[in-house]
């Protein structure tokens, strides 16, 4: 596929608006965690309240996706897109001028939601102006914008460092701002109807095992990469003594893997099957977490998390290359129950880390902890191949990577009937 043919095939300004849109969200949704050195020491947090600091943005997240989900649909991705920024202004506002205590600091760590809620309209508004031949490509580019982890975790502790940390929250504000004016005049809906789905189609598939099984693989590749971008800073400075600019640095280093690799995963799966593929990266990612556990030098302990989130950003690859094959035609909606599932798994992985910091009083128990919830993940995952090799259509399952080779299925057409 020749990149001019891709570039007649859609409309780059709206794809630049949805990087932008997506780029400056992630940016802020995880804010809260090369800061938290600084609000925890500047409030005294202990360890737990630390933890659940930076878990609380993922899980507003999981909570405004839907929302933002349900306007894209109704209002179109543009609007949706304009007001979702304008929105993400008011937790940055409330940080830099009234919130002064760690209560106050949830607030704004659950309106911060409302930025990691972006994949519902710019991912939407993005792909609506592309083929399926070209839908991967575009994707890609637009899910690039996970990169803006990297902004926050290289640029807010410096800032914080110079200038104060509630300066960070207004500074934070300026690139939002000037996205919402490139957004205003570059990005347009797409023609066409745009299809609205209905409750009854959610409930229906919240019925399905397979689509609790696709909750609980993303909640630990996508939690996992937002849940450890959110909270190494404060495991660095905590555990290893680094100042909290090297903290951020050392973070910056392990999310770069994560956001990077993430569409190698997808190319990958494509080439030799997603089942095959997460299998192996989930695998290889409790095996990264359980050598953190054992609380290494920390150049070793740099380098497992780095390999480890490789591993985590090319699963959430692999678990969008197996949900159209079970899902033919539900993709959209299956996106935004997974994406959801994802959230919540953000959620729950600082809480750990910190609270079982703070009851046993080492984080190395909390990486055995979450190594082992992975490799219950992957164990879960090979048990699951015989069932959907014999549930899944053939054709499906050979490019899952769940048959060597394409032949007849007692369950031809299952995926679209569901």
């Amino acid at each position: 596929m020749a990149f001019s043919e891709f570039r007649k095939a859609g409309h780059p300004p709206t794809l630049l608006s949805a990087f932008l849109y997506f780029d400056v969200s992630f940016m802020v949704w995880v804010i809260l965690g090369p800061l938290g050195p600084f609000i925890g020491e500047a409030y005294h947090l202990s360890a737990a309240q630390k933890g659940l600091l930076t878990a609380i943005p993922p899980l507003g997240g999981a909570f405004f996706r839907p929302i933002l989900g349900f306007m894209t649909e109704r209002f179109g991705g543009r609007r949706t897109s304009l007001l979702g920024l304008g929105l993400t202004l008011i937790p940055l506002l409330i940080g830099w001028k009234f919130a002064n205590s760690f209560d106050a600091f949830i607030g704004v760590g659950l309106l911060l939601g409302i930025a990691g809620a972006s994949f519902a309209a710019a991912l939407p508004l993005a792909s609506g102006w592309y083929p399926p031949e070209h839908q991967g490509l575009a994707m890609g580019i637009a899910g690039a914008g996970n990169s803006g982890t990297l902004l926050s975790t290289l640029f807010a502790p410096r800032l914080a460092q110079a200038l104060g940390w509630h300066t960070v929250f207004l500074l934070a504000m300026l690139p939002v701002a000037a996205v919402w004016i490139v957004f205003f005049f570059l990005a347009k809906d797409a023609p066409g109807v745009r299809p609205v789905k209905k409750w009854a189609q959610y409930a229906a598939l919240l019925k399905t095992g397979d689509t609790a099984w696709f909750c609980l693989l993303y909640s630990l590749t996508f939690g996992g990469f937002v849940g450890l971008a959110s909270y190494l800073s404060i495991f660095f400075h905590d555990q290893y003594h680094l100042t909290k600019v090297q903290s951020g640095d050392f973070t910056t280093i392990v999310v770069l893997f994560g956001s990077f690799l993430r569409p190698v995963g997808g190319m990958l799966s494509d080439r030799f099957g997603g089942y095959r593929m997460l299998l192996g990266l989930l695998t290889a990612a409790g095996v990264c977490l359980a050598a953190v556990g054992t609380l290494p030098p920390v150049v070793v302990a740099l380098g497992c998390l780095a390999i480890g989130m490789g591993m985590l950003g090319m699963g959430n690859g692999s678990v969008f290359q197996l949900v159209p094959q079970r899902f033919a035609g539900q993709v959209g909606i299956m996106t935004g129950i997974v994406g959801a599932a994802g959230g919540i798994g953000g959620f729950l992985l600082p809480s750990l880390l910190g609270s079982v910091k703070q009851s046993l009083g080492s984080f190395g128990i909390g990486f055995d902890m979450l190594s082992a919830i992975v490799f219950l993940g992957a164990f879960s995952l090979w048990c699951l191949k015989g069932t959907w090799r014999k549930n899944w259509p053939a054709a499906a399952a050979y490019r899952a990577g769940l048959l060597s080779s394409e032949g007849p299925s007692p369950a031809e057409g299952y995926a679209t009937s569901a």
